[in-house]
C-alpha cells in the first residue's frame, strides 16, 4: 500500500480543507439540523438498517460524523474513523455540543486493524466513499475483520455506473471514464475557492478509483460475508450532476420519462 501513500496524502489535504467548506454547505451537510436534535440520515439507510439501539456500530470514512452521531442519537454505540485530521477534530466538537456518546479515530482505513481492536454488530459506510480507495479486496477484508459473527455490513453508495460520466458537463450525460477498475487512479484538478485553500493544499490534484458492482460484491463474498440484498435506486441524496432535479421527498432524480438511471445502490451482508 506504500506506493499509494502519496495519493492518499494528497486526498487527505483536500479533505482537511473541505471540512470548513462542507460545514457551511447546509444543502448537503445538515449540521444545523443535527445540532437542533434531528437525525440527518436518509430514508434509504434508515429503513434498510432498522433498529440500532444497543448495537455497536463502526462507521468507516465518517467525515465529520453527521451520520455517526445520528446513529448514536438512535441508540447505537458508535465509533467513527476518517483520515482527515480536521474532520475528526470537528466530529469531536459536534459530539461535545450534542452531548452524544461517540468515539472518533483519525486514521487511514487500511491501517485500522493496527489501531482498533474491537468487534462490532454493524459496520456502516455511505455515499462517496469507495472512490477514494485503491484496493477494494483489502477494504472488504477490513470490513469482515471488524464484524462479529452474525454482524451486519451495510453500504449506501453512489452507483459506479454514473461514475463513468463527466460531472462537470452541464448539458447532459457525457462519457468520461472507464467503468471497469484500473489500478492507475483518475486524476482530478481540485477547484479551490480561495488562495488560502490553494496554499494549504500544496497540490491541486486528487486521486480516485472506480469499483464496479461485480468487484465490490465479489470482494465481500471472498472476505466471508453473505450478501443479503443489493438494491438500486433512481434517486440520490445529493445533486451529483447539474441536471438532476430535487423532488418533494428531498431526493434528486433524472427527470426523463424515457430513461431511469441507477444513481445509488445499497447492499447488506452478514458475517457467517
Amino acid at each position: 500500500m506504500s506506493e499509494f501513500r502519496e495519493f492518499f496524502e494528497a486526498n487527505k489535504k483536500m479533505w482537511d480543507i473541505a471540512v470548513g467548506r462542507n460545514l457551511k454547505n447546509q444543502e448537503i451537510y445538515k449540521t444545523k439540523e443535527l445540532l437542533q436534535g434531528e437525525v440527518v440520515l436518509n430514508s434509504i439507510e434508515l429503513e434498510e438498517i432498522g433498529d440500532v439501539k444497543g448495537k455497536k456500530l463502526l462507521h468507516l470514512q465518517c467525515h465529520f460524523g453527521l451520520d455517526t452521531l445520528s446513529w448514536a442519537r438512535l441508540g447505537a454505540e458508535v465509533t467513527g474513523i476518517d483520515f482527515s485530521s480536521e474532520a475528526i477534530k470537528l466530529a469531536k466538537s459536534l459530539t461535545e455540543k450534542t452531548s452524544l456518546n461517540a468515539k472518533f479515530i483519525r486514521g487511514n482505513i487500511y491501517d485500522l486493524p493496527d489501531i482498533l481492536e474491537e468487534k462490532f454488530d454493524i459496520v456502516y459506510t455511505s455515499y462517496g466513499v469507495l472512490c477514494w480507495l485503491n484496493d477494494i479486496n483489502r477494504w472488504a477484508e477490513i470490513v469482515a475483520h471488524f464484524l462479529r459473527p452474525g454482524g451486519m455490513f451495510y453500504i449506501a453508495e453512489f452507483h459506479p455506473f454514473i461514475q463513468v460520466f463527466d460531472y462537470d458537463n452541464t448539458e447532459d450525460f457525457k462519457l468520461r471514464h472507464n467503468y471497469f477498475f484500473k489500478p492507475e487512479p483518475i486524476v482530478y484538478d481540485e477547484d479551490y475557492s480561495s488562495e488560502e485553500e490553494k496554499k494549504k493544499s500544496e497540490s491541486a490534484k486528487t486521486y480516485e478509483w472506480i469499483h464496479g458492482i461485480g468487484n465490490i460484491i465479489t470482494a465481500l463474498i471472498n472476505s466471508g460475508l453473505r450478501i443479503q440484498f443489493l438494491h438500486e435506486f433512481n434517486k440520490a441524496p445529493f445533486p451529483r450532476f447539474h441536471f438532476l432535479n430535487q423532488s418533494k421527498d428531498g431526493y434528486w432524480y433524472y427527470n426523463n420519462p424515457d430513461y431511469e438511471l441507477p444513481l445509488v445502490y445499497s447492499l447488506k451482508a452478514i458475517k457467517e
